[in-house]
């Protein structure tokens, strides 16, 4: 039998160990809010951002915010449910932030919401950043 390392692999052991450690007692005193499983999508002209949050009304729930090239996602659930012998809730805090790609309009940034998942659009500049450059050095005697 052959292993094959798949590069996908380890963003998949960090989204298991960022939303299944905020489950043990002694993590959820430490950030109080769960991670918000996200994929994320760069071309040419977007960076695009999609995330899982079934069953939340994106108007009252969920908060999007851009600051100094960060893009934070909040989420808030409340659910309860009774029925004849007993109830059940579910609550939590659910945050999640990356870092925007450079060249990205914050202040052109939309966002989607539809049958669970919240998909938020940046467009990138279209004017070439220059390659960098080279510093001289000056001997100072």
């Amino acid at each position: 039998m052959t292993l094959e390392w798949r590069p996908q692999v380890l963003p998949d052991v960090f989204d298991w160990a960022e939303s299944s450690l905020a489950g043990f007692p002694m993590w959820r005193g430490l950030s109080g809010a769960h991670g918000i499983r996200i994929e994320e999508d760069l071309t040419e002209d977007a960076y695009r951002l999609r995330a899982e949050l079934p069953g939340l009304d994106p108007e009252k729930n969920v908060e999007i915010s851009i600051a100094q090239g960060v893009l934070s996602l909040r989420a808030e659930r409340s659910e309860e449910s009774e029925h004849k012998h007993h109830s059940e809730f579910r609550y939590g805090s659910f945050v999640r932030s990356v870092r925007l790609p450079a060249g990205a309009r914050e202040d052109e940034a939309k966002a989607e919401y539809k049958s669970g998942i919240l998909t938020v659009t940046v467009p990138l500049s279209d004017a070439k950043k220059p390659a960098g450059r080279t510093v001289p050095i000056q001997a100072v005697t």
